[in-house]
């Protein structure tokens, strides 16, 4: 049974145009062509990169944020209480006003102590800021060298400058050292994205993360094994052109460099709508739906990676009107935070305990203060 699936699955009309066969991508010489074997390797690199980050994360993020004192904000714990922490933990963690009237009634708690719990009991789930500090830093760094490494690949190839080469002798294209490197290295960033989702910052758009990192590596994957590699390399190159810019964004709005901060939301809003919305849809998908009619006919392949490539750009669409709200909150009004966030929510129940007794404590100084200048006024006027 695993024979006929496997038999189906690298069937060469799924992968491969007509008149082509495996065998004529078999490695000859110096012409070595990628195989899907190969992409078992994207695992090891995940999980090596997983380790980079971690040793980034405490040896250099965490530094600086101490050097540049970034601290995490002091949070105030959640009281005991097992029946809403069961109900927390089991149903939902943010209560309909049914729920919260049900729930005071088991508790003998007045409406408002139930909800200032639940809020406490969500804010210890979420990540500080020193840890949102980090993940950025982490992610701009590999950006950057994502890109330059990119550049390096790219720079001196024909398809760099003229989009109808990546397709010249498809797909017998010979595989160069360089694009391995590049491509198993976004391979193995992405799956450990993955790997991490459990981990990392939980953002509004969740869900659009797992699909866009599932129909990427999807994307790099199939490209990799039909030999879509020249525009493969392309379409990476093109993320993290602007994908740098956000998370230098984030990292410099964490450290509380709002101007350094704002200056590169702003360039990169507008680096994004064009790679995002003119360069990919208009050249690269482009080149990737009408260029290769002219080499060969339309087959499985074919459709499934410009299938794969739309997707994307669904995506694409998807983030530049959260990006533009972003960009319109900058611009009329005060801009902190990344809004795919799941922002900390604000504490503002009354005073209790200690702190109640500390506040009576300084209202009573003020009152006695302003009771005592009182007093000097009236003396003095007495005596004049």
């Amino acid at each position: 049974m695993l024979q006929t699936i496997g038999e189906w699955l690298f069937w060469e009309r799924l992968w491969l145009p007509a008149n082509v066969s495996w065998s004529d991508l078999e490695d000859k010489g110096d012409h070595i062509y990628p195989k899907a074997s190969h992409l078992y390797a994207a695992l090891p690199f995940a999980l090596c990169l997983l380790v980079v980050r971690c040793l980034f994360e405490r040896y250099l993020a965490t530094p600086l944020a101490n050097a540049w004192g970034i601290k995490d904000k002091i949070r105030l714990t959640a009281e005991q209480n097992p029946v809403l922490e069961k109900f927390f933990c089991s149903q939902t963690r943010s209560p309909s006003q049914a729920d919260v009237t049900s729930l005071c009634k088991k508790t003998s708690w007045p409406q408002r102590r139930v909800e200032v719990w639940f809020r406490r009991r969500r804010n210890q789930y979420r990540p500080g800021l020193r840890k949102r500090f980090c993940e950025a830093s982490w992610r701009c760094v590999f950006y950057h060298f994502a890109f330059l490494g990119g550049i390096l690949a790219l720079y001196d190839k024909p398809w760099f400058y003229n989009l109808r080469e990546v397709w010249e002798g498809f797909p017998q294209q010979s595989m160069l050292p360089s694009q391995y490197w590049y491509y198993f290295l976004e391979m193995g960033f992405y799956l450990s994205l993955l790997l991490s989702l459990a981990f990392d910052v939980k953002r509004k758009d969740f869900q659009e993360q797992v699909i866009h990192h599932v129909a990427t590596l999807t994307l790099l994957s199939f490209s990799w094994v039909s030999n879509y590699i020249r525009v493969g390399t392309l379409v990476m190159m093109l993320h993290d052109s602007s994908d740098i810019l956000l998370e230098g964004a984030k990292v410099f709005n964490y450290a509380k460099w709002h101007q350094t901060a704002n200056t590169m939301f702003v360039v990169f809003t507008a680096l994004f709508m064009v790679t995002r919305l003119v360069i990919f849809p208009f050249w690269i998908i482009h080149c990737t739906w009408v260029y290769p009619m002219e080499k060969c006919s339309p087959f499985f392949g074919y459709y499934f990676f410009n299938m794969l490539l739309l997707v994307l750009q669904i995506l694409h669409v998807y983030w530049s009107f959260l990006i533009l709200r972003m960009f319109y909150r900058l611009v009329f009004t005060k801009l902190e935070g990344d809004l795919r966030s799941d922002e900390e929510e604000e504490d503002n129940d009354p005073p209790t305990n200690v702190h109640f007794i500390i506040g009576m404590q300084q209202l009573n100084l003020r009152v006695n203060k302003k009771k005592l200048t009182n007093y000097i006024y009236i003396y003095k006027t007495n005596n004049q």
